[in-house]
């Protein structure tokens, strides 16, 4: 560098410049450090809220459990494959008084005492068993049967003395234990916490996302797609663009109102079923998809339109062969984003009546149903231990379905981007 130069740069790196420069780097690593700092608090925290669902929801998948040999060869009871292959095979063990029998050896091996503190459907475990397998009743079997919600307290050294002394003495027989219990996820909702399942809400919430899915998305993107390529700017469509972005901000429970005036009125047979559950759910769905939706179809270059239109291709295909596939990830990002805050939504079913209490699966989109959060919901308001833990297991599992719901979404918009 010539003297020159030199001294035409030396006046440019004073003290109080370099002071400048030093104070400007000073607050570019303090702001790294609060952004990597709010990473890890945020990370913490997720730990945190998964680590305690994990911990709290481990015994949720588990019950108390009181072992019973019964003998079939002394019950009197008959049945064949084919006879349990039927549907009412439950009913015709019930009349064969498969009830009294297991009650009766559960006070031949327990004491009445104990026996009287079965769970009042622990028979329906044995008819299961016999249906599955109708050999056992030419041999002995030992059941895991589900205790009362007053013994497994005892168990878990909660509620009257007497239960917990009771539970103490068959722990010390070995007749007491908490096992895993894959029924919960296969029943449904029961008012034992014993008796409880989870698959009667998931199969609920899944019927209901299927309607969500099929109204909001097809719908939210020909809308989309008529905004941003078709429809005329004027006032009417600012109007319609104003409203569109006003509604995804709407809060969920108006959607709700909305369903119970309109959906309920018109189909007032269909109270707390999917179909009424997923149409509210569209409803707040909707705009979500067609916001993202414009926002994706914007980003697609204007060259490949015009490229399109160059080679031959019709307005409608340009759109439909050239414009959507393109914009197709992001559409599906916000898809993803509306379901998910859809799989969550409790206040607008609550409007629809999908609260009610549902002791069977529901059969299709027209049975009643209840669905995830709202099952939690109710179970959370419950004051029984055992509800508790339920509460924290059906967490868990939601979690899991948003997860895998979440995942597939991702898989179909990767499979589905391109670049350019």
């Amino acid at each position: 560098m010539s003297e020159e130069a030199a001294t035409m740069r030396a006046p440019t790196r004073t003290s109080a410049f370099e002071a400048r420069l030093k104070k400007r780097y000073a607050a570019e690593r303090r702001f790294k450090a609060m952004g990597l700092g709010a990473i890890l608090f945020s990370v913490a925290v997720l730990v945190f809220l998964l680590g305690t669902m994990t911990i709290n929801g481990i015994g949720g998948f588990q019950r108390v459990e009181v072992e019973v040999p019964i003998d079939f060869t002394q019950a009197g009871i008959s049945a064949d494959a084919s006879t349990m292959a039927q549907s009412g095979a439950i009913q015709s063990l019930e009349a064969q008084g498969l009830p009294d029998v297991v009650q009766y050896f559960a006070t031949e091996a327990l004491g009445d005492e104990a026996a009287e503190q079965l769970g009042g459907q622990a028979w329906r475990d044995v008819a299961a068993a016999i249906a599955a397998d109708p050999g056992i009743l030419r041999e002995q079997v030992t059941f895991s049967l589900p205790a009362s919600a007053d013994l497994a307290s005892g168990y878990e050294g909660e509620g009257s003395p007497e239960m917990q002394a009771l539970a103490n003495s068959l722990y010390e027989q070995g007749r007491i234990g908490k096992n895993f219990d894959p029924g919960f996820l296969s029943r449904a909702d029961a008012t034992n916490p014993q008796q409880v399942g989870i698959w009667g809400a998931l199969k609920g919430s899944m019927l209901t996302m299927v309607v969500t899915l099929l109204l909001a998305f097809p719908i939210g993107v020909l809308a989309a797609l008529y905004l941003e390529e078709y429809a005329p700017k004027n006032k009417w469509t600012d109007i319609i663009e104003l409203s569109i972005n006003n509604l995804a901000a709407v809060p969920s429970i108006i959607f709700g109102l909305l369903g119970l005036a309109v959906f309920l009125t018109i189909f007032p047979n269909l109270r707390s079923a999917p179909v009424i559950g997923g149409m509210t759910l569209a409803l707040m769905t909707m705009p979500v998809i067609v916001i993202a939706g414009r926002n994706a179809i914007k980003a697609v270059p204007p060259s490949i339109r015009d490229g399109a239109l160059a080679v031959g291709a019709s307005p409608v295909q340009v759109v439909f062969h050239h414009v959507l596939p393109l914009a197709l990830p992001g559409i599906l990002t916000g898809t993803i984003i509306g379901m998910a805050r859809a799989l969550g939504e409790t206040a607008p079913l609550l409007m629809i009546g999908m609260r009610a209490f549902v002791a069977t699966p529901p059969d299709g989109f027209t049975s009643p149903a209840t669905v995830l959060p709202m099952q939690i919901f109710l179970w959370s308001d419950e004051i029984d231990r055992g509800f508790v833990e339920r509460t924290s297991a059906a967490i868990i599992v939601l979690l899991l379905f948003l997860l895998l719901m979440n995942g597939l979404a991702i898989y179909l918009r990767n499979k589905f981007e391109k670049s350019w």
